[in-house]
Parts: structure tokens; C-alpha cells; sequence
């Protein structure tokens, strides 16, 4: 217990926030975990159920200790964790390094080491801390370390979820605080433009992710369609295809995994995109390298990302960030392939699932706007 080496790639779960916003209760969270297990999510990987902020009363008790809303959890919050557990599923929470959570209830500032206790005696498995109302004389990245030392001593295996928005070059420290994952972006939108903007904030900092310490790009916004109860996610919707593109661009760069939809109501488009094997195992990659991108020829609003893989295998994904269809090449030689060694690469299309051969020299696709082509290549000599 309490060794960084148990989450050996990103996280993949569920959270409650960006369609349930301050709507979690306990019917909630045990009948998504039984549509995770009914839906095959977690066959695919999917293994954490995160209730997210406004689970607990508005004051601790006469203890001090945490206590969750009675009226939301009836029967407690071991009773939830037992009942996740049986379904072979792990339980994730919500706390936040300050006073208060972002919602206003009880924060783990100076209760660090008595609320790693209290959640590991529930069975928490996992443990998403926010970044609010910590006081200006004290850093985030003293409290992380803070909360990671009681963590570390609690007696379980908690996955340490930091979510810290992308401020003070968190990317630059944050493995030095024993952190899992780092929030480092602000919050996601169920809006294309979100997408967008946080897929490119984040290109540059592809070499600060590896294993047991991965880049939390937020919450995935696959399925939602404009749907649920958090005014400040539920803006729009988007289409298949943007949510498409979303989806691959978090596998290719090396996010956690974790859907933000009500996974009870999913339509058979989203169930494909989230339980692609393919892109999942891309994301999944025990090497897990960081994605680059590389030199872009024709359409300025698309571009190559690649990614190296176990192997002799690469990830390519051809993006298509403009508002008309894009024609979109990858030539070997950028990726390092010598134009006169003879060699080619073996293409297979983790979208339609079909075997494309073996390329030579240089490959090219039309691509939808706001689309995406996912690759697995090889290497194959002459």
C-alpha cells in the first residue's frame, strides 16, 4: 500500500459533474455503476465511478470528521464503496485543498491526514482535489504535497487526482508532489471551441506526461449533446463527429479517460466512440509517450499528431480543426522514416477497423472539418 506504481496508465472511469452537477445521490452513482458493468464500459477499461463535489453536508460533524449528506446518501458512503466494489468497480471522491469546495461545502485544508483516513475507511479508491479557496500564503503545491503525505499513509491505494487548471506551470512541478494526475486545463465545455482550445493549450506540454503521473485534460464531453445540469458546462453540444475528434485527441494524448455523459442513456454513436478498442488502447500504451505534431502540409487548420508506441508501432491522427473538409498528408520523412532505405509503413484504420497496407513514401486523406483519422502503423522493410 501507498506505492505510486499501482495506476500504471491514465485513469478511465465516470463523474458526476458535467451532467449532474449538485444533483449526486446514491440511487445516481449505484445505478451508473450497474450501467457501467450492462454496457460493457467496463470490459472496455473503465473502472472508476467519481462522485464529484456536493456528495457531503454542509458542515462536518461534531468530530470533525466528513460527513455525507444525508438526504443524497442515506446509507452512507461505505455502504456506496461496498456496493461499487461488488460490481468490480473502484469509487472515487471529491475534496479540495482550501476552506471550501468550489461548491461551498467543507474543504480538507488542515484536515488532510483525518480525511484520508475517513476515505480510505469508506473504500475511496480514487480522489479528485480541487484547487479553491486555499489561502493566498500558502501555495496549491505545498497543500498537494501536504494531501499526498496523508494519502501515502492512510493504509489504502487512493488515486491521487490533482486538479489544479493549468496555473503556476503546474506542469513543470507537479510529479514532484506525488500526484497521480494533473487538471491542467480550465473547465471543459460541451462546446466545439472547447475542444479546440484546450486540445492546442496543451501540445506543448506533451513532454511532462508519463507514466504514474498523466495530464488530465478534464472530463470527457462525448454523448452529452447539450444535455445536463451544469450551467456552465452544458452550453451547446456537439456533433458526432466533433465528439470524434475529441475522444481520439484525448487518446492520442495520453488524458484520463473519464466520461462526463449519463451513461444510463447513451445512444449506440457514443457507445462506439468510447469503447473503441483501438484508440483506447493508444491511450492505454504502457510506454506512454507524449504525442507530437508534426509539419503541416496543405489546409493551415489541420495537422499530423504522432505517437510512439510499445514496439514497432506508431499512432497517427490526422485533425481537422477548420470549417470545411481538409486535404491532409504525412510525409515518412518527418517522422524520421529515410526516403531511400526502401522501408514503408503498415496502415491500420482505428476508426473503420480496416487493414489500408503497406504505404510508401508518403500518405494522405480528406478529412471532414472538425474530423479526425486515427492510424496504428509499422514499420515494414524492403
Amino acid at each position: 500500500m501507498g506505492n505510486n506504481t499501482f495506476l500504471t496508465s491514465p485513469p478511465m472511469g465516470w463523474n458526476s459533474w458535467n451532467t449532474f452537477y449538485d444533483q449526486v445521490t446514491e440511487d445516481l452513482i449505484i445505478s451508473t455503476a450497474d450501467a457501467m458493468v450492462d454496457s460493457g464500459l467496463y470490459k472496455a477499461g473503465y473502472e472508476y465511478i467519481i462522485i464529484d463535489d456536493c456528495w457531503s453536508a454542509r458542515e462536518r460533524d461534531s468530530e470533525g470528521h466528513l460527513q455525507p449528506d444525508p438526504v443524497k446518501f442515506p446509507h452512507g458512503m461505505k455502504a456506496v464503496s461496498d456496493y461499487v466494489h461488488s460490481k468490480g468497480l473502484k469509487l472515487g471522491i471529491y475534496s479540495c485543498c482550501g476552506v471550501h469546495t468550489c461548491a461551498g461545502y467543507p474543504g480538507s485544508f488542515e484536515h488532510e491526514f483525518e480525511d484520508a483516513r475517513q476515505f480510505a475507511e469508506w473504500g475511496i479508491d480514487y480522489l479528485k482535489y480541487d484547487n479553491c479557496f486555499h489561502p493566498a500564503t500558502i501555495s496549491s503545491e505545498g497543500l498537494y504535497r501536504r494531501m499526498n503525505m496523508a494519502l501515502r499513509s492512510c493504509g489504502r491505494d487512493i488515486v491521487f487526482a490533482v486538479c489544479q487548471w493549468g496555473r503556476d506551470d503546474v506542469h513543470s512541478w507537479i510529479r514532484s508532489t506525488g500526484a497521480h494526475t494533473f487538471r491542467s486545463t480550465v473547465d471543459i465545455q460541451d462546446a466545439w471551441k472547447s475542444i479546440e482550445s484546450i486540445a492546442l493549450s496543451q501540445l506543448e506540454k506533451q513532454s511532462y506526461i508519463g507514466a504514474g503521473c498523466y495530464n488530465d485534460m478534464d472530463i470527457l464531453i462525448v454523448g452529452m449533446h447539450g444535455k445536463g445540469l451544469n450551467p456552465e458546462t452544458s452550453i451547446g453540444g456537439c456533433t458526432d463527429t466533433e465528439y470524434q475528434t475529441h475522444f481520439a485527441l484525448w487518446a492520442m494524448m495520453s488524458s484520463p479517460l473519464i466520461i462526463g455523459c449519463d451513461i444510463r442513456n447513451m445512444s449506440d454513436e457514443t457507445k462506439d466512440m468510447l469503447m473503441n478498442p483501438e484508440l483506447i488502447a493508444i491511450n492505454q500504451d504502457p510506454e506512454c509517450r507524449g504525442c507530437y505534431k508534426l509539419p503541416t502540409y496543405g489546409s493551415p487548420d489541420a495537422f499530423v499528431l504522432l505517437k510512439q508506441l510499445t514496439g514497432n508501432e506508431w499512432a497517427v491522427g490526422f485533425f481537422n480543426f477548420g470549417d470545411s473538409t481538409a486535404h491532409v498528408e504525412l510525409h515518412f520523412w518527418d517522422m524520421g522514416l529515410p526516403l531511400g532505405n526502401g522501408a514503408g509503413l503498415h496502415f491500420h484504420d482505428c476508426l473503420t477497423h480496416e487493414d489500408l497496407g503497406v504505404k510508401t513514401e508518403s500518405y494522405s486523406e480528406k478529412v471532414a472539418a472538425h474530423g479526425c483519422r486515427v492510424y496504428r502503423v509499422s514499420l515494414e522493410n524492403a
